[in-house]
């Protein structure tokens, strides 16, 4: 059983990129908790796009479980090679850790095109038995991958707070 996840990048959450912010921190507890509910239902693999953002803090709860549950296991879904060019050095940082300790990663395109992030949630949803989404409502790629969860009939774990 695959549980996959999206969420909001700084941009469009309230606390944009201050981590200490009250609300992230509230967050990122949600979601180490609803992976320990999961672990505990038998969900050992965890899929995230590696998006800035809530795609961090998923991946970093997915490694701290590894801690209490070692066969627990993270797949990166990349859109492309090119993913992280533009961040910024801290970004890209802690990019390439997570990326270092994932269990397997999936390059759905080699090269930056049109769509290819869109494609990357349908190619690691099509995968997925569950999805845990940080979702406000409003339009963008993590609007797009819920309403397509919905579409193919994968239940979804709301966590906006």
């Amino acid at each position: 059983m695959l549980c996959a996840f999206t969420g909001h990048r700084p941009e469009k959450l309230p606390w944009g990129e201050d981590e200490s912010d009250l609300r992230c921190v509230a967050l990122k507890v949600r979601i180490s908790q609803t992976i320990r509910f999961l672990v505990n239902q038998g969900f050992r693999d965890f899929a995230c796009g590696m998006a800035r953002g809530c795609d961090f803090y998923f991946a970093e709860a997915v490694f701290a479980a590894q801690l209490w549950q070692a066969d627990v296991r993270l797949y990166a879904f990349l859109p492309c090679s090119e993913q992280a060019n533009c961040w910024n050095a801290a970004d890209r940082k802690r990019y390439e850790i997570i990326l270092k300790k994932c269990s397997k990663i999936y390059m759905v395109e080699q090269h930056y095109s049109e769509g290819c992030m869109l494609r990357r949630n349908r190619a690691m949803l099509n995968c997925a038995d569950r999805l845990i989404s940080v979702y406000d409502g409003s339009g963008g790629g993590t609007g797009a991958a819920v309403r397509y969860a919905e579409r193919i009939g994968i239940p979804i774990t709301p966590l906006w707070l």
